[in-house]
């Protein structure tokens, strides 16, 4: 490989620890992840034995309290995490954050009890999660959810669909969102449901434009019983909760988008080195040294971005306009970055012997989920100047 191949990212972590952090997720992803990945996410195929090996690790519970079985590092570290292994392959970075996701309503609003009986499972014992809000009829609109629960003696019985549920099907335990009571926001409670509950079933997953080794499907539940001591928090509080998750989880995906972006401007700078017309590198010619510059610029201002308000939820300070900065910022760049890429590539870069093309439609994906990126200048809007007049 030429002198002008990419080099890893080189980060300012906060600790020894951080930095052997690190370099382990760098080791399981060129061992484990990368190389099968073009292969595995053609064939559609979920990695599973890649997250039995993450939860040995201890990777699926970063952020979480040792009591638990968590790693107890801070988000900073986390997020970086999550991008080496989006940048090997964004199924398995993204199923990590889904993963957090699913975790985070119990860990943050689960009674001490609750906690020690489930976390540990959840955290370090090989399970998987999903978090289960949007519906056929409400995604940017969740406030609107259908799945009702309703109380029989010590059980709640839940029915209704989920739709666009990340390891739908596979999930070993789902955080539900279900209406208990009156329409809008204040109806909602969150729930802990077992991945093999009676009554729970999941759709034939979608087929989708990329992202095909993860699978998303809509998840039924026909009178699934879920005993009280499985509803997380109060009555009511569940959209709260769910709101606060996302909060979390958008850093998440902005994390992944900027994993995707490295991968794709890496692939793109060895490739100009290798590639020459003219009697020289393409890496030479000016307007294509000025489109990688511009692509890692933007790189490095999302992750500053994303590190930024990880560091704010680190210090116990809001973030929640800043999350959703940075998942507007990250999810964008890693759809321009992305195509760039394809067109630094050439007639290469539209074929699947490279992985640009992969790259990029798995880059369109992140500007959609938990929240598209108009939900997130609606945030951002809200937090500047109020709430909209009605």
């Amino acid at each position: 490989m030429p002198d002008r191949a990419p080099q890893p990212v080189d980060r300012q972590l906060p600790t020894d620890e951080a930095r052997d952090l690190i370099s382990l997720v760098r080791e399981i992803a060129q061992r484990e992840i990368a190389p099968r990945a073009a292969e595995e996410e053609d064939a559609g195929t979920f990695p599973r034995e890649v997250f039995a090996l993450l939860s040995d690790s201890g990777l699926l519970g970063l952020p979480y309290d040792a009591e638990h079985g968590g790693g107890e590092q801070p988000y900073e570290v986390y997020l970086q995490v999550l991008e080496e292994l989006a940048a090997a392959r964004l199924t398995v970075g993204l199923g990590v954050s889904v993963h957090t996701l699913a975790s985070y309503a119990l860990a943050a609003y689960g009674t001490k009890e609750q906690q020690a009986e489930h976390l540990p499972a959840m955290l370090g014992g090989g399970l998987l999660g999903a978090y289960c809000l949007s519906e056929p009829s409400s995604g940017s609109d969740a406030a609107s959810l259908r799945t009702k629960a309703v109380r029989e003696g010590g059980e709640w019985v839940l029915n209704g669909t989920k739709a666009w549920i990340t390891h739908g099907g596979i999930a070993d335990f789902y955080t539900v969102m279900a209406r208990t009571g009156e329409d809008g926001p204040r109806g909602i409670t969150a729930f802990l449901v077992p991945g093999d509950a009676e009554g729970l079933s999941a759709a034939v997953p979608e087929k989708k434009m990329g992202l095909k080794g993860s699978p998303t499907a809509q998840v039924h539940f026909d009178g699934v019983r879920v005993p009280d001591a499985r509803r997380i928090g109060e009555e009511g509080q569940g959209f709260a909760i769910a709101l606060s998750a996302l909060d979390s989880g958008r850093l998440g995906i902005a994390a992944c988008a900027i994993g995707v972006a490295q991968a794709a401007l890496d692939t793109a700078v060895a490739y100009a080195a290798e590639r020459r017309q003219f009697g020289k590198p393409i890496v030479d010619f000016q307007g294509l040294r000025f489109m990688l510059a511009d692509m890692a610029t933007q790189i490095e201002a999302g992750r500053a971005l994303c590190l930024s308000a990880a560091r704010l939820r680190d210090a116990g300070l809001p973030f929640a306009k800043q999350a959703a900065m940075a998942k507007l910022h990250c999810t964008d760049t890693a759809m321009r970055v992305t195509t760039d890429a394809v067109q630094i590539l050439g007639g290469y870069g539209y074929t699947a012997d490279f992985p640009a093309e992969r790259y990029m439609r798995e880059a369109k994906v992140l500007q959609i989920v938990e929240g598209t990126n108009q939900i997130q200048r609606m945030v951002i809007a809200r937090h500047l100047a109020g709430p909209e007049e009605r």
